[in-house]
């Protein structure tokens, strides 16, 4: 199940800011993550202070499918870690938040598998074509919670998860979106410190694909947040708790 499409060429698309910051985990996680035991050192990727920076994006992959629904809770009761995305998107020209933009994510599950394409990555589970995929509107602030588990993998890629920015969709009654203009489509990465622990504890453990590292990834290209690399913070005192995502995208509207 290799994505195909992707390949470490220059893109010609306007390309987006990906630096991450405190303020945006603090947004995140809020009172719960003052509750949490601290981290420990290696569970946390250091950052540096967000700026306005654009960057190329990433390839949308084979695995995309139009109107997904609008929802912050996109696990569907699939198994695994659980992660708290926060994105924050802003203006890449002036750093103001931009509200009220649907960002869009979308990843496989433990053993590899994305819905709408189950058996890809030689397993056979239920498909209901929508499991792990959906988005949310930012708030005023700019920042979009999403709560997903932490991804799978499948031949030829490191663990990674899909992401698109649209702005001025229209909400279905069925709880999907239509039209809009699509800003941005990137990938979120994560440490492979914490992506060795994870994949290591069930269910990914049952997952007997050879990972790729992400050293090894033909998309990811070592750029950081500014390609897309999240900064993780543990929301427990284990690895099982699971971890709070952050980053801040800068589109050019």
């Amino acid at each position: 199940m290799t994505d195909t499409s992707d390949a470490r060429t220059p893109l010609t698309r306007r390309a987006v800011l990906a630096a991450t910051g405190a303020t945006a985990a603090a947004l995140a996680v809020g009172a719960a993550g003052r509750n949490e035991a601290p981290a420990e050192p290696a569970d946390t990727v250091p950052v540096a202070a967000a700026v306005c920076t654009l960057t190329k994006e990433m390839t949308e992959g084979p695995y995309y499918l139009d109107g997904q629904y609008v929802r912050a809770d996109i696990t569907e009761g699939k198994p695994g870690i659980p992660l708290k995305l926060a994105l924050t998107v802003v203006d890449d020209d002036t750093c103001a938040p931009l509200p009220n933009a649907l960002v869009e994510v979308w990843h496989a599950d433990h053993l590899g598998e994305y819905s709408g394409f189950v058996g890809a990555n030689g397993h056979t589970e239920p498909d209901d074509g929508t499991f792990l995929r959906g988005g949310v509107l930012t708030n005023s602030s700019g920042l979009a919670n999403i709560t997903t588990i932490y991804p799978g993998w499948y031949v030829g890629r490191c663990i990674h998860i899909h992401i698109k920015v649209h702005t001025n969709v229209t909400l279905t009654p069925d709880g999907s979106f239509t039209g809009g203009q699509e800003l941005h489509t990137g990938q979120l990465y994560f440490s492979e410190t914490i992506t060795t622990r994870v994949s290591s504890l069930s269910p990914y453990s049952a997952n007997r694909v050879t990972r790729t590292t992400l050293a090894r990834d033909s998309v990811y290209d070592g750029g950081g947040a500014a390609s897309g690399l999240l900064t993780l913070t543990a929301l427990g005192g284990s690895t099982s708790s699971g971890y709070a995502g952050t980053l801040t995208l800068g589109v050019e509207r």
